[in-house]
């Protein structure tokens, strides 16, 4: 069974920048569209960034367009997020997950709706943005 594993996740300064990193053991992920998502306390999942299962589609959230940059490495086996100028709103734990790489999964991948396809959800990553 595929279940993915997300590292990465630190304390940082609002302004700093953290890379996440989402792989799987015995797994390879290159058949799977996978996104990030994240989930603060108090608050539903959301969709931060997905991308196709070669890399050439991806679809991010409004609030992270050109902050957070999606990317996979297939042949290590891993899908990165990059996050810059990050803020404190920001602050949640970051989960990837995989889907069936097709069009309108990628296109409806962000915001509190985007999960629904997505599924083998690791333990989640915790990016906190404070001073």
């Amino acid at each position: 069974q595929l279940q993915l594993k997300e590292s990465g996740g630190d304390l940082v300064q609002p302004g700093g920048s953290l890379r996440l990193s989402c792989t799987a053991s015995g797994f390879t992920l290159d058949s799977y569209a996978i996104g990030w998502f994240r989930q603060a306390p108090g608050k539903e999942r959301e969709g931060v960034a997905c991308i196709s299962n070669s890399g050439g589609n991806t679809n991010d959230l409004d609030s992270v367009k050109g902050r957070f940059t999606i990317s996979r490495d297939n042949a290590k086996n891993m899908v990165y997020l990059q996050m810059n100028s990050l803020k404190p709103e920001d602050t949640a734990t970051y989960y990837c997950g995989a889907a069936p790489s097709l069009r309108p999964i990628i296109r409806r991948c962000t915001g509190v709706a985007g999960s629904r396809d997505f599924g083998s959800w690791g333990q989640g990553t915790q990016v906190t943005v404070s001073s």
